[in-house]
């Protein structure tokens, strides 16, 4: 920035333009977490330090931030530096990093002092109370070209477009921006960049001149290398040729075509040439990676390959949003300087510190409230501690975007991403979950001596064109820059020196870096050595090659690696499957599914959780087969099923389709007895709205006077206004007391719930610095939910099932041990799903069950030569029973043996979130909705649909239709015009007679009368000319039946009343605005 105090052109300050001002930020710094610093409280002087479960974070209903500053300098004419330090607000810190007081380096006790889970790993933030997280997003692979068909609106550029390729540049600093190259049918290269905030599109040879070109003769030398390719040469002869209509043919020329199209655009000095603001440009936008002139060439490329793509990591989003909002804030101080020098303002001087002082004092620095903004909206970021599945899922979750509706389904993802581990539905395929030996490089690798290790090994310098032929050589690159170049055998051999050094710790080659080698082809992928060592890519022991799975699958010469296990392309909890590998891969995706809406333990510090809603199985157990991994990942802390005694039989006739039939005694001992947890908030601040902060409050918690010692409701609120711990309430119970200290009267909250209740527990929610009254409390609510009919369950294998009945114990089958089932299913859930990993399991769990070990379910440890059926069964004959799991069972009516052998054994079974509790709907009358007057969600409305309707039509139940979807819908009665046959748009009709009009002449249609008496005279003009009046047509006509409605109707000469359903008069009123008469014939 410049003063403007000397003529353009003259000597007075730098270039004439005058004193020049230069400001820019050294550094960020973020504070630990702490107490307010007005806190007065004794207890909190002592200690400063904040927890995230403890004072201003989650039972607060607050966040856990930390004050960040910037440290600006600033400068005139390069002279020496002045600092000043601005306040940016406090930001969002992520649980459980360096930089905060909660480090990992705390052991599993202190943990729980402080009111944290014992194995609590962070990676969240907690936004006023609520844990919030950053998901993972697919982006494309940095600084690597990637070729594809065009999908831009032709609108978008006046010539069609052959391909296009598109590369994101990013610096070390993790900032990056996508530029794209659209070739054309009339041989342009056009560039566009997204680098300046807007598609901005230009001829690449421009940009391609500036880095390296002197002439075209030398630049076509450089480029091509391969004179015979004829492909290659009348390419680029043609690139040349459309170039020359610029006239640029010098490097200084380039950079100055380019400065003057982008000056107006980057908002850079105006002292800088056109030339300097080219080459600003193609250092920090177009070519952000290259530290020298560089040059690529790319064919066309899946774009949902994982080879081409990186992760959106947390901290890379987390400091571009910082980045952002600081160089809005430089922007706008580089504005209201130039806005004072531009209007000459008095006083503006730069060489004194007080203009720069006071242009501070109007900046907004506050980068806090932005990004507590960014993690408070939305609903992708909130990780639901439903059960412990959902909860680790969040955190291994990766998504390819909001912008992407369809994947194919031929690409190969198993490298780093889970098959199996995918919604099914419309984002199948979109919303993946990372393998579990996946993780992300998220150091920055030492390659800086990589290129001379290799050139030490013959590899050729990258400049060396003389020494190069283009027909025979590929290309070697180091994170998109070229470093070399080498013949397809030395290459080869490169790439195997460098994984040998890379395994074995040799000349200091990293163990992420990423060797992708890909030899020379026909029709395939662009041959070269590429090596990567960016952050945020994916890596696995096992990399992109032909690779063997198994140990006995190695083929000589052609494989290199081996799988360290077969379950490493599974995600965690898709290994919780138990032997998955015997089932129907949909049923494997359908638990990954089930397995995060099942009931589970959510949490082992519940008394310090504040969740909106929690899910709570309170009779969770182990399950006797489990995979290996469930001990690795301690899943024993969190149950999150139960071990049933499951009989596969058609026993009562309530057990047909996917219905089970629970053991009535099992039901009562406690099988799957759980809780949901429900928070609600009292505010009194809510309640008598914004007041002046030097007024007192006027509502404070409490009993007062006008309420009697024998009150009933003394029974559920306490003296001090609070709910009692431990009470019942039921719906519409006062569950907490407010004194309005204005009018001196108590007022109560009630329980918004519709089941009965229980408090659990009771916060004061107080402000920072404790000087004012209580205003907010916090309580969490027990609802309990046993099991009902209706409720859904499932075992481990996607086989779901509604509880259709409990039945009495007397009257269940027994085996010859005296075993009763828990549960009976249909055995035809068994033949078209081919669960057949459900019948292993049944088998695993008897025997498990009868020698008192647990059984190891991991997928593909049996084979054809060793059984699953075999293993399993000489345990079971070991210990008595039959070799297939079958049993004799006897009926427990009439106490006699079934004639067959009935599947019986133990199977683990999750109890689903989904209750008939949350979902039934009873309802005649209640709140609908103000346009159409028909039922509102969640309180009563029918759920009728089409297909029920057509069962209704089907049947002949007329009754039954009018009744659920007019009667109990939107019922409305209207007046109806039998001459002019139209219904009225106005008020409704009410009650028996409410139409009747005291009026001798009756009620009548205003529209009818003057209509008849112009059909009256049209008439008589048509007799006397002898001509006969066409009948009148309507445009849409319905039949309505007449006199349905009352017993007595209100009516004239030419008016009835007719019932009819509101949202068909809303529509005669849609038409209507239409210029669309709707005409009615009443029968």
């Amino acid at each position: 920035m410049f003063d403007r105090v000397g003529a353009v052109g003259s000597g007075e300050g730098k270039g004439g333009w005058g004193n020049k001002l230069s400001v820019k930020i050294d550094s960020v710094s973020i504070g630990k977490p702490m107490v307010s610093e007005r806190a007065k409280s004794t207890e909190l002087s002592g200690n400063a330090r904040v927890f995230p479960s403890e004072l201003q974070a989650r039972e607060r209903l607050t966040s856990y931030r930390g004050r960040m500053t910037v440290k600006i300098v600033w400068s005139i004419n390069d002279g020496p530096e002045h600092t000043v330090t601005r306040d940016c607000g406090l930001v969002p810190v992520m649980v459980r990093v360096c930089t905060v007081n909660f480090i990992t380096n705390r052991g599993c006790l202190e943990l729980v002092r402080h009111h944290e889970e014992a194995d609590e790993f962070g990676g969240y933030f907690i936004v006023n109370g609520n844990e919030r997280i950053v998901r993972y997003l697919i982006l494309p692979r940095r600084n690597h070209v990637v070729s594809r068909p065009p999908k831009l609106p032709k609108s978008w550029c006046l010539v069609h477009r052959i391909c296009r390729s598109n590369s994101l540049c990013s610096k070390t600093r993790q900032s990056s921006l996508t530029n794209t190259l659209h070739f054309s049918r009339t041989a342009v290269v056009c560039c566009a960049s997204a680098g300046v905030r807007t598609n901005t599109s230009f001829p690449s040879c421009s940009s391609q001149g500036c880095c390296w070109c002197k002439r075209s003769r030398n630049f076509e030398g450089v480029i091509m290398r391969d004179y015979e390719n004829t492909y290659l040469t009348d390419r680029v002869e043609l690139l040349l040729r459309s170039f020359k209509t610029y006239s640029l043919y010098t490097r200084e020329q380039c950079l100055e075509y380019l400065g003057d199209k982008f000056r107006v655009v980057l908002g850079l000095r105006e002292d800088m040439t056109n030339a300097e603001v080219g080459s600003w440009l193609i250092k920090k936008v177009l070519l952000v990676h290259l530290d020298d002139s560089g040059r690529n060439r790319a064919c066309s490329y899946n774009p949902d390959s994982p080879q081409h793509q990186e992760v959106l990591l947390p901290g890379s989003l987390y400091g571009m949003i910082v980045k952002e909002r600081l160089e809005e804030s430089l922007n706008t101080v580089r504005g209201l300087v130039m806005m004072d020098v531009r209007n000459g303002a008095p006083g503006v001087d730069f060489t004194t510190a007080s203009t720069l002082n006071k242009v501070m004092m109007k900046v907004n620095f506050d980068v806090g409230a932005r990004l507590s903004n960014f993690l408070a909206t939305g609903n992708l970021s909130l990780p639901v501690k439903l059960n412990w599945h959902r909860y680790i899922s969040h955190f291994r979750c990766i998504h390819r975007g909001a912008f992407f509706t369809e994947l194919k389904t031929t690409t190969n993802h198993g490298v780093f991403l889970c098959p199996v581990h995918t919604p099914d539905g419309s984002p199948c395929g979109l919303l993946n979950h990372l393998t579990r030996s996946c993780r992300l490089v998220t150091e920055p690798l030492s390659v800086a001596h990589i290129p001379a290790l290799l050139y030490s090994r013959g590899l050729t310098q990258p400049f060396s064109t003389s020494a190069v032929d283009g027909r025979l050589s590929l290309c070697v690159q180091l994170d998109g820059k070229i470093i070399g170049w080498a013949r397809p055998i030395l290459a080869k051999r490169l790439a195997d020196d460098l994984r040998v050094w890379k395994t074995e710790g040799q000349n200091n080659v990293p163990l992420d870096l990423e060797i992708g080698w890909v030899p020379p082809n026909e029709g395939g992928q662009y041959p070269g050595l590429f090596l990567f060592s960016n952050r945020a890519r994916m890596m696995r022991p096992v990399i992109y090659m032909d690779i063997a799975v198994k140990a006995a699958e190695i083929e000589k010469d052609i494989s290199t690696h081996v799988e360290l296990s077969t379950t490493n392309f599974m995600s965690i909890l898709a290994n919780m499957t138990p032997f998955s590998d015997f089932n129907q891969s949909p049923r494997n995706i359908y638990q990954c599914q089930m397995g995060k809406q099942s009931m589970g333990t959510p949490a082992t510090a519940l008394r310090h959780r504040t969740d909106n809603k929690l899910y709570r199985l309170q009779t969770g157990q182990t399950p006797i087969v489990r995979p290996a991994l469930h001990n690795t990942y301690a899943m024993d802390s969190f149950p999150n099923g139960m071990n049933a005694v499951v009989a596969v039989i058609s026993y009562t006739g309530y057990d047909m389709e996917d219905a089970m039939i629970l053991n009535k005694s099992a039901h009562e001992r406690g099988f799957g007895y759980g809780s949901v947890y429900k928070s609600q908030i009292v505010d009194l601040a809510d309640l008598h709205g914004p007041v002046k902060s030097t007024s007192a409050t006027p509502l404070y918690f409490g009993l007062g006077r006008d309420v009697k010692r024998d009150d009933d409701k003394r029974k559920l609120v306490d003296p001090d206004g609070l709910p009692l711990v431990g009470a019942k309430y039921n719906p519409g119970d006062p569950i907490a007391a407010y004194i309005d200290d204005t009018s001196g009267r108590t007022k109560f909250v009630k329980y918004k719930g519709d089941e009965i209740a229980y408090v659990d527990s009771v916060r004061l929610l107080g402000s920072d610095t404790g000087e004012t009254e209580l205003q907010k409390i916090h309580i969490m609510l027990r609802i309990p939910r046993a099991p009902v009919i209706g409720d859904k369950f499932s075992s481990r294998h996607g086989q779901k099932g509604v509880c259709s009945q409990k039945w009495p114990a007397i009257d269940m089958p027994f085996s010859e041990s005296g075993i009763q089932p828990d549960v009976i299913i249909n055995p035809h859930a068994f033949p078209s799903r081919m669960t057949i990993g459900m019948l292993v399991e049944s088998m695993a769990g008897k025997a498990g069950a009868m020698h008192g070990i647990a059984q190891d379910a991991t997928p593909f440890q049996f084979s054809e030569d060793d059984t699953a059926v075999a293993y399993f069964g000489e345990q079971l004959r070991a210990a008595g029973y039959n070799y297939y799991g079958n049993e004799p069972m006897y009926s427990g009516i009439t106490g006699e043996e079934f004639a067959a052998d009935i599947y019986f054994g133990v199977v683990y079974y999750q109890r689903l979130r989904h209750m008939v509790n949350d979902k039934f709907q009873v309802r005649t009358t209640g709140p609908v909705d103000k346009l159409t007057r028909q039922p509102v969600k969640r309180a009563g409305g029918i759920r009728f649909g089409e297909m029920e309707r057509d069962a209704l039509i089907a049947h002949g139940t007329s009754f039954l239709l009018q009744d659920r979807l007019m009667n109990c819908s939107d019922y409305s009665t209207a007046i109806i015009s039998l001459g002019y046959e139209d219904v009225s748009l106005g008020q409704d009709v009410d009650g028996v007679g409410s139409g009747a009009i005291a009026n001798p002449a009756g009620v009548y249609c205003r529209v009818c009368r003057t209509h008849n008496a112009e059909k009256d005279t049209h008439e008589r003009k048509n007799q006397s000319n002898g001509t006969v009046a066409a009948p009148r047509r309507s445009e849409v006509s319905m039949t309505v039946p007449r006199r349905n409605l009352l017993a007595q109707t209100a009516k004239g000469a030419d008016m009835d009343v007719v019932a009819l359903p509101y949202v068909f008069r809303y529509l005669c009123a849609e038409l209507a605005c239409m210029g669309i008469a709707v005409s009615l014939e009443v029968q």
